[in-house]
């Protein structure tokens, strides 16, 4: 049977909400972080080689990372639902939101993250320049969603679920003050309201209230 592994208040909310979206059938373990150093339990770490949230196992399968998850899961177990196929005209806009959100977007919000933990010892310089990575990313999401309602276009797809936690979870680890992207706040209320995101967030991480403005 398809489990989430899931760390609390991780990236692996997202493979509980795809789960509810797709009403997949699954089995949810959830783990709790470590009280001092906020890192996964050493259990956790020990499901898959590079130990990091999100997991899956479905029989013998164990696999991470969010992306390769979304599409198995959709592909395996949902039938292709939430996916865009090549022959439409939102395959490209879905592409690259979908490649965006772990491959640009979150390593710009991890800057933020990484300055914390140094502290003083931070190159000034250095982060300038990362963090600005992060301001043209938060413009180009607010640009998009001035124009569709949806990153892809239309239609809620895998690509606004792999979206979401950088612009809602990850925010409680860096703050980000969202007043100048009202098309931003917008969009996440509208998904935020969303009957399986909901189920998702009050089965994976009861008691966390996502920012969602």
């Amino acid at each position: 049977m398809l489990t989430v592994h899931h760390l609390g208040i991780s990236q692996s909310d997202r493979i509980v909400w795809l789960c509810e979206e797709l009403a997949v059938p699954y089995r949810l373990i959830r783990y709790e972080r470590d009280p001092v150093t906020k890192a996964a339990p050493p259990e956790y770490r020990a499901l898959h080689p590079f130990g990091t949230a999100p997991t899956i196992t479905d029989g013998d399968l164990v696999l991470a990372e969010s992306g390769a998850i979304i599409e198995y899961i959709i592909a395996k177990h949902g039938g292709g639902r939430l996916a865009v196929s090549a022959d439409r005209a939102e395959f490209p806009d879905y592409l690259y939101w979908f490649h965006f959100a772990n491959g640009s977007f979150m390593p710009s919000a991890m800057v933020d993250l990484v300055a914390q933990m140094l502290g003083a010892n931070a190159q000034a310089s250095t982060l300038a320049i990362l963090r600005a990575r992060g301001d043209r990313a938060y413009a180009m999401i607010e640009s998009r969603l001035g124009t569709v309602d949806y990153f892809a276009g239309g239609e809620f797809t895998a690509a606004d679920l792999i979206m979401f936690f950088p612009l809602t979870t990850m925010r409680a680890f860096v703050p980000r003050d969202l007043s100048p992207y009202p098309k931003i706040r917008a969009y996440l209320q509208r998904v935020g309201a969303r009957p399986a995101y909901r189920r998702a967030m009050a089965k994976a991480d009861p008691g966390f209230t996502p920012p969602l403005s």
